[in-house]
């Protein structure tokens, strides 16, 4: 169960980056509060790299849920 939650956010934030990527330069890119309807307006090539970051990691943490499913397999 939380490795499907895990492959679903992995999806989500692939997606986030490609549309980040591939905006122009210069468009505006806005990032909402958490539990609000409040929008900030934030910069484009940071955010793109803290969603890259969040990838990264969510990556990882998939790749260690494979691997102690295996081991645990393996016993």
């Amino acid at each position: 169960r939380r490795m499907k939650k895990t492959i679903l956010f992995i999806k989500e934030q692939k997606v986030v980056v490609d549309e980040l990527s591939n905006l122009k330069k210069n468009r505006k890119v806005y990032r909402q509060q958490p539990n609000s309807n409040i929008f900030f307006l934030v910069d484009r090539t940071e955010t793109l790299s803290q969603c890259k970051n969040t990838l990264d990691e969510l990556k990882k943490a998939h790749q260690e849920m494979e691997n102690s499913e295996k081991a645990k397999i393996k016993k």
